[in-house]
C-alpha cells in the first residue's frame, strides 16, 4: 500500500511531495514512539526484576525538569507522592516509597505508545513495612518523553487500597 501511495504521490507533483513529507514525519514520530516504548519497557522490567532496586535506571531516563504527579497527591498515607518538579526532587519519591514499602511485584501488561506519549497498563503489589499489610492494585502510568528522556509522568492506582494498607 505504501509503495502504491508513493508512486501516486510522485505523479501528483507538489501534492505528492507534501504526502511524502507527511509520510516521513509520521514514520519519524512512529520511530520515537517505538524508541520511547522500548526505553520504558526495559526500565519496568528492571524495576520488577530488582524488586525496586533499580532507582538509578529511572533517574537515568528522567529529564532534569520532569513534572511528576501521583493520584495520592502527597496525602498523609503517602507523603512521598506529592507533586514534584525536577529530577533532584524526584529522588524523594523513590526514597519515600522504598523506605516504607517492599515490592512484591510490578507487572506491566500493555505499553501503548503514540508520538511522545507512552502509557503503561499493569498491576503491582507492595507490602507496607510498618503495618505488614499488602497493597495490590491495577496501575496506569502516563509518560511524556522528549528525545528519549521523561519530561512528564502521572500515575493512577487505587488510593483507597493504599490508605488501608498504610494505616
Amino acid at each position: 500500500m505504501v509503495d502504491i501511495d508513493r508512486r501516486a504521490a510522485v505523479m501528483f507533483g507538489v501534492a505528492g511531495a507534501a504526502f511524502l513529507a507527511s509520510d516521513t514525519a509520521v514514520a519519524q514520530a512512529g520511530g520515537d514512539a517505538v524508541r520511547n516504548k522500548e526505553i520504558l519497557t526495559q526500565a519496568y522490567k528492571r524495576w520488577h526484576d530488582t524488586k525496586g532496586g533499580s532507582v538509578e535506571d529511572w533517574m537515568a531516563i528522567l529529564d532534569d525538569k520532569i513534572s511528576f504527579g501521583s493520584l495520592a497527591e502527597g496525602k498523609a498515607m503517602a507523603p512521598f507522592t506529592a507533586r514534584l518538579q525536577g529530577k533532584p526532587l524526584l529522588k524523594t519519591y523513590f526514597d519515600g516509597l522504598l523506605t516504607n514499602w517492599s515490592m512484591i511485584h510490578f507487572t506491566p501488561s500493555h505499553f501503548i505508545a503514540e508520538s511522545d506519549w507512552v502509557v503503561m497498563v499493569g498491576s503491582n503489589a507492595w507490602r507496607n513495612k510498618s503495618t505488614g499489610k499488602v497493597f495490590e492494585t491495577p496501575k496506569v502510568d502516563v509518560w511524556r518523553m522528549r528525545e528519549g528522556r521523561a519530561v512528564e509522568f502521572y500515575e493512577f492506582y487505587d488510593t483507597a487500597g493504599l490508605k488501608e494498607a498504610a494505616t
